[in-house]
């Protein structure tokens, strides 16, 4: 008997418009999916799968074919396959758990696997003193927003989006990210506080781009997917260990 093996990826950020290789990078992602679920019990997608997305009630993004096409048919085998909206996807409505099946998460999420408790979450907005970046996301979240962004016309819309997605950390420098120590990062510091009135085995977050595997108090680790520009990263919980891996064909 095949044992079973729970997976999740981050940043993944296909069809960026800074980057030369989207076609080998969703490949290459779709390769991944293949592979994973011929032993996977569950697949946590954890925010910014793509660099840009956007749905109208007729209209979804152009692109992507081979990765919906996958992730539809592993939701048809039954495996679960649970998508949060990261900075870069927040947009997504009812198309893709319509479509693909997928279970849509647009908050953290704790979910207890083999007794071990995990918090989930993309990683943005988990630091109330990003007063700039609070009130953008809770702007790209208002249901006003939604409804007139809307009414523009989708070949305009869609230049402002992959536009906007310009202006990301990725057309800054393709050159992995590293973390400054973990003192700096948003995320340990959240987790370190939230773990105060909660118990939580295994924090894991994706948006920062780097690699992080630590922990932070006796039995209670933090991790950090990387991405899939430059480390082609993915954590795999095999029912005792988590680790942080690298896919290649």
């Amino acid at each position: 008997m095949v044992k079973k093996r729970t997976y999740f990826i981050s940043d993944v950020h296909l069809g960026a418009p800074a980057l030369k290789n989207n076609r080998e990078r969703e490949k290459l992602f779709v390769n991944c999916l293949e592979k994973i679920a011929e032993d996977a019990d569950a697949i946590y997608l954890l925010g910014d799968i793509f660099d840009y997305w956007y749905e109208y009630k007729k209209v979804v993004p152009r692109g992507f074919v081979r990765t919906l096409g996958k992730i539809a048919e592993i939701t048809d085998r039954g495996i679960p396959v649970h998508f949060f909206t990261g900075n870069h996807d927040v947009w997504v409505f009812d198309y893709l758990p319509e479509e693909i099946g997928i279970i849509v998460h647009r908050e953290p999420y704790e979910v207890t696997i083999n007794n071990k408790t995990f918090f989930l979450a993309h990683g943005d907005g988990l630091d109330p003193k990003e007063k700039g970046y609070l009130f953008l996301k809770k702007l790209f979240t208002s249901k006003t927003a939604q409804f007139l962004f809307s009414r523009l016309h989708p070949n305009f819309a869609f230049w402002l989006g992959h536009n906007w997605s310009k202006h990301s950390r990725i057309s800054k420098g393709l050159e992995p990210e590293k973390s400054t120590g973990l003192e700096n990062e948003t995320v340990v510091t959240f987790a370190k506080r939230y773990c105060e009135k909660n118990e939580i085995d295994y924090f894991i977050f994706g948006h920062r781009h780097i690699l992080l595997n630590e922990e932070i108090k006796p039995n209670t680790k933090v991790m950090i997917l990387g991405e899939w520009i430059n480390y082609f990263s993915y954590a795999v919980f095999d029912g005792k260990n988590l680790e942080l891996k690298k896919f290649t064909n």
